[in-house]
């Protein structure tokens, strides 16, 4: 699978630094005085700095909870995604849905956990036990 590439807004360089960087551990690449190129577990993202905040769209139902949208993230290994989920909760995150497995029991079922970066973008981790359960229905 080759990587994808997603720019998204942030209002502070520095904050986006410390959050994607520090606490989500992902590597700085290139930067400039307005951007940030991060290797987002093996994917490119560019926090751009602009003075108009995120659009949130509000919220969807999904399976009992207030999926915020838009959001976005990567699907980690099961180990990987506890891993995280951990670093997460113990560095006090303000979770929007708190890590937990959704579709228990059925085609699917997933670890998921949604939180938002300073700027408010919201991002989802998940993970499968199988990655064959990605688009089983």
């Amino acid at each position: 699978m080759t990587p994808f590439h997603l720019a998204f807004p942030v209002h502070d360089l520095q904050a986006a630094r410390a959050f994607y960087g520090g606490l989500l551990g992902c590597p700085e690449g290139r930067s400039a005085d307005q951007w940030i190129d991060f290797d987002f577990f093996g994917h490119q993202i560019v926090a751009h700095r602009v003075e108009v905040a995120a659009v949130d769209a509000g919220d969807t139902a999904v399976d009992g909870h207030d999926v915020p949208v838009p959001h976005f993230g990567v699907v980690l290994t099961m180990a990987d995604w506890q891993s995280l989920a951990d670093r997460l909760t113990e560095a006090g995150t303000k979770f929007a849905i708190e890590p937990h497995v959704r579709f228990h029991g059925d085609p699917g079922e997933q670890a998921t956990m949604f939180f938002r970066d300073p700027s408010g973008n919201a991002i989802e981790m998940k993970a499968f036990a199988s990655l064959d359960q990605l688009f089983a229905r």
